[in-house]
């Protein structure tokens, strides 16, 4: 098991090579939830994510072994991927990186202009770490994602620095993936302040912190693919499940609409882009699952900021959808001059903006004095929404599709 002092040495270590992320006051997050919200900004650190600190501890201490290291071996999708590579430069060693074949590609360059060498293998996590300990021979060694303690003890140093800027602290948020995060978290902040309460996240998606604490035991479990990619390992590590087992007070699961939705409030409230795992500790906070202390100063570990451009888009069109600020819908018009601009001209007194429209009038299913058009509006909300379904209804319109 590891200790403060282990962390606080740790600290020292890495102080000069890794950034002091940001711990910024939301207004907007706080009023939303009746109490002082702190963002710990980790999608600011070098690489993008936390992982970089737990990567430049190990690496530090296998400099400094007597039998000395030749190289390292990783496993990863791409955060752990590119904090390892870029520690490993910055120390004269040569790097390998195994990622899943399905691993994004912008990950994979990033990695690349670490100097991390890449290699493709298997579809999951559990197979290219299969395959980096087969790789790790002959003075290279392999670098565990989150099951070592050294690197739990780099991903600790957050919990202190968020002490000592907030030393009152009364609850934190921290994603839950393998759980070298929440492990390390835990551990700094409850030796220092039993008192605080630390809530995992996870998504729903992939529950394997969860359901290792409901049975007593790690378990691998069934997962779907989820916007919060980062944390979506099957089975937490056996040493991270030990420390939060007996120190973290709960873990909350978030579903996919909610990690959105948090996606977008963070992009549009503070300006912080935030990959999915960066996410769902305010979508933790925000779902009413948590006991959090009402009044109380809460932080929110915004672990990475690591989203790809494609993937982005696609999840703030989601998220603006979830929270009812596109309303999409389908409307049988009379095929006669003017009938499209009477629907508008009610759509524009409603103050909604047309994103899209969709006209045909040649379909098998439409009858011959009959247009069919789709049309994509943006708007102020549910209530907005609501609004505008009334109003072409009782001007005449039968809604069709409405979503």
């Amino acid at each position: 098991m590891i200790s403060l002092i282990d962390i606080q040495n740790a600290s020292r270590i890495i102080k000069q090579k890794v950034i002091r992320t940001p711990l910024i006051y939301s207004a907007s997050f706080s009023k939303m939830c009746d109490a002082e919200v702190y963002l710990k900004l980790e999608n600011l650190q070098q690489t993008g994510s936390f992982k970089l600190r737990g990567a430049a501890c190990k690496i530090d201490s296998l400099v400094n072994q007597s039998d000395g290291c030749t190289g390292v071996v990783a496993a990863s999708a791409g955060n752990h991927a590119q904090g390892v590579a870029l520690a490993a430069k910055r120390a004269g060693l040569p790097a390998t990186i195994v990622m899943p074949e399905s691993a994004s590609i912008s990950k994979q360059e990033a990695t690349r202009a670490y100097g991390g060498e890449v290699i493709l293998h298997g579809q999951s996590i559990v197979e290219c770490i299969e395959k980096a300990q087969k790789l790790a021979q002959n003075g290279n060694v392999f670098i565990h994602p989150f099951d070592d303690p050294d690197i739990i003890c780099g991903q600790g140093t957050i919990g202190l620095e968020i002490l000592e800027d907030l030393p009152d602290t009364d609850a934190i948020f921290v994603p839950i993936g393998g759980g070298g995060l929440m492990a390390g978290v835990s551990m700094a902040v409850k030796s220092v302040r039993p008192e605080v309460q630390l809530i995992g996240v996870q998504a729903a998606a992939c529950p394997s912190a969860f359901q290792a604490l409901q049975e007593g035991k790690v378990t691998c479990v069934e997962s779907v693919k989820s916007i919060a990619d980062g944390i979506s390992v099957k089975q937490i590590g056996q040493l991270p499940f030990e420390i939060i087992h007996s120190l973290v007070n709960q873990i909350v699961l978030v579903e996919e609409d909610q990690i959105a939705a948090s996606i977008l409030l963070l992009l549009e409230r503070r300006k912080v882009l935030a990959e999915g795992a960066g996410a769902v500790p305010l979508a933790a906070l925000l779902s009413g699952k948590s006991d959090f202390p009402k009044g109380g100063k809460i932080v929110l570990v915004i672990s990475g900021g690591n989203v790809d451009s494609p993937l982005l888009d696609r999840i703030i069109r989601q998220g603006l959808v979830w929270n009812g600020r596109i309303m999409r819908f389908s409307v049988c018009l009379e095929d006669v001059p003017g009938a499209l601009m009477e629907i508008l001209k009610i759509i524009a007194f409603l103050k909604a903006n047309v994103l899209h429209i969709y006209h045909e009038r040649s379909g098998w299913d439409i009858p011959i004095h009959l247009s069919h058009v789709e049309l994509e509006l943006e708007t102020r909300g549910p209530q907005h929404i609501l609004e505008i379904s009334k109003t072409l209804e009782e001007s005449g319109y039968r809604l069709c599709n409405l979503s």
